[in-house]
């Protein structure tokens, strides 16, 4: 069933208007486009580079590097559309941003077509011959995170290619194998190497591990390949040539899956338990988006999200819903620390940010208790949005105590009519990702999140088969399951290892509508592990709230809970806001947060970007 909106006179004026998809004959950007010189220059993962953010007319790509904005931009130049430029960006990325997603990875994918709204599931699947105690060591416990992380075991069945490709079948305007022409040139004929690519490598520590890594990542002398040097990745090059010759199935059988299993179930000291079968049986989903109501400033809107097995959109709806019921509206912003040594720019009070992470607090709880694979998890009451109908979260608002003291940890509510058996998952690390946002001018709009996990994965990476230099990172994505599979008393935690599986993600990729007329009004989404949901509800927050443009509102410094201490970004609020929070009782961790999200907006005139200072994303468009 698919999520329906009144459909649009601007959206059939604005297909009427788009040309016709002509042959596309993608450019090597110029070396001021590729750095991103021209726009704005990238910087490292620490790095602050304020953006000003860019408004277009028809259409507009977001993406998290500017030689995959610059692909996207150039299928919608050739009238392509949001899907098209969708799978141009993100093969892109598997070359330039390989250690956040890629071709050996998995993705949400959120698809606005007029008056419809589709969720695309491509997540990663544990694969057959994978059970409960995946993650449990010899000593009968569970193994430590990267114990897990590195080598074959963590490998789940990739499904970003597919799931695209079943999106193209539907939306697709141009020939399916000429959107891989950017990346296939550019792997091709090399890429400068970031400062963020570069600086990531060097703090790395696993990845020279595999010697197919090495060899493609670092140098003779063992320190990093250099910023500006040019690197090629023939190996990938091929691979995209076949997969763009014979769609998913050339890398998910054949030659190219065959590397891959032998790559996973041969590691030394950690292998996994992929198999072929897992690759080639292998089906993305469609599945209903979770689309909740929102007030703000009195408008209304609808926000839409991937419904289980991602854990994002409910738990940013919960987060948003709960605060509504606080004295939260009544709050604006004050003067803080810029995000640019010795300046000043809006912050949350501290006021606000006790009431925000009181909500988060409830909203993990939540996430922890109930959310996974909805093919092996039942929603509490029968239904998902049990979690977000009003009156549940106006409840769960009544234990928030506005002038404190903190609760510190919250308990699971008790949603919908029937409480579930699960156990609540412990705390455990997430990590990864890269986002995208477009619009095109037929009047789609997509917001896709894609991943493979921890940054560079599981540290395997495979040549495809093709014994050319270089190759793509395979996942670790089955470390988001529960390495533990039941609590102390054997009640089975929701996201627990099964076979076929799909495991809980904090993506939330979103799209935001006018409730009463169905327009489109934003898409958007971050990076950052279980932070996605806390990155993701500050934009919305910040425009939707308190009137922000997305560049504003991505500029914000970050905060969060997951349902523990209240965490700050580091550097970027004051200490008479952090001692005001620790006078509640919260304990307050200060630390680096670094989001990347990319948002679009709809204006009058057409639509405005924001791309995340904290990285070296771009927007473009006409």
């Amino acid at each position: 069933m698919r999520h329906a909106f009144p459909v649009l006179a601007a959206t059939a004026l604005l297909a009427a208007c788009a040309s016709s998809p002509s042959p596309f004959n993608y450019q090597v950007p110029s070396d001021e486009v590729a750095r991103g010189t021209k726009y704005m220059q990238p910087e490292g993962s620490s790095g602050f580079t304020p953006k000003p953010g860019w408004a277009t007319k028809t259409f507009a790509v977001a993406a998290a590097n500017p030689l995959a904005t610059d692909a996207g931009y150039q299928v919608l130049k050739a009238g392509g559309s949001a899907i098209d430029a969708a799978i141009a960006v993100q093969m892109v990325l598997a070359l330039v941003e390989p250690q956040s997603s890629g071709i050996g990875g998995g993705a949400f994918l959120l698809h606005a077509n007029g008056g419809r709204v589709e969720a695309f599931d491509g997540r990663e699947t544990a694969p057959a011959a994978a059970d409960e105690k995946l993650f449990i060591g010899a000593d009968g416990k569970p193994m430590a995170f990267y114990d897990g992380v590195v080598g074959g075991r963590s490998v789940g069945t990739p499904g970003t290619v597919r799931m695209l490709e079943m999106a193209h079948k539907q939306y697709g305007r141009l020939p399916w194998a000429q959107l891989f022409a950017p990346a296939i040139q550019l792997a091709e004929n090399g890429f400068k190497v970031s400062p963020r690519l570069n600086t990531l490598l060097k703090g790395e520590v696993h990845l020279k591990k595999d010697a197919t890594a090495a060899a493609y990542f670092y140098k003779a002398d063992g320190n990093p390949v250099d910023v500006g040097s040019v690197l090629r990745n023939p190996a990938l090059a091929d691979v995209l040539r076949q997969i763009a010759a014979k769609g998913s199935s050339a890398l998910l059988e054949g030659k190219v899956a065959q590397a891959i299993v032998t790559k996973v179930q041969g590691h030394a000291t950690n292998p996994g338990k992929l198999a072929l079968a897992d690759l080639a049986g292998y089906q993305p989903k469609r599945r209903d988006p979770i689309c909740s109501d929102y007030s703000a400033a009195g408008k209304a809107y609808r926000l839409c999200g991937m419904p289980p097995p991602s854990s994002g959109a409910i738990a940013v709806g919960q987060i948003l819903g709960i605060l509504n019921n606080t004295p939260a509206s009544t709050l604006g912003l004050v003067s803080g620390i810029g995000g640019v040594p010795g300046t000043v720019s809006p912050t949350p009070s501290a006021d606000w940010l006790h009431l925000y992470t009181e909500a988060s607090r409830l909203a993990f709880a939540d996430r922890g208790q109930y959310l996974g694979d909805p093919d092996f998890v039942q929603p509490p009451g029968g239904s998902w949005m049990s979690l977000l109908d009003p009156a549940y979260l106006s409840d769960r608002a009544k234990l928030i105590q506005p002038a404190g003291p903190s609760m510190k940890t919250a308990k699971p509510g008790v949603p919908g009519a029937v409480k579930t058996a699960y156990a609540p998952m412990p705390d455990q690390i997430e990590h990864g990702t890269s986002h995208i946002s477009i619009v095109d001018g037929y009047g789609n709009a997509i917001a896709m999140t894609t991943t493979i996990e921890d940054q560079f994965g599981s540290r395997l990476m495979t040549d495809g088969g093709t014994g050319k230099a270089g190759g793509f990172l395979l996942n670790n994505e089955l470390t988001d399951f529960s390495f533990a599979p039941t609590d102390a008393e054997g009640k089975p935690v929701a996201n627990r290892v099964q076979a076929g599986k799909r495991p809980r993600s904090s993506m939330a990729p979103t799209l935001v509508f006018d409730k009463n007329s169905g327009q489109l009004v934003m898409s958007g989404g971050s990076p950052g592990g279980a932070l996605i949901i806390h990155f993701t509800a500050k934009m919305l927050y910040g425009t939707l709230n308190w009137g922000l443009n997305a560049q504003q509102a991505i500029d914000l410094p970050n905060f969060a809970s997951l349902n523990g201490p209240s965490i700050l970004e580091e550097k970027r609020f004051s200490p008479a806001t952090v001692e005001a929070l620790r006078s509640r009782g919260a304990e307050v961790r200060e630390q680096t947060m670094t989001s990347g999200l990319q948002a679009i907006q709809k204006t009058p005139g057409g639509f405005f970007g924001g791309a995340d200072p904290r990285r070296e994303g771009l927007v473009l468009g006409d």
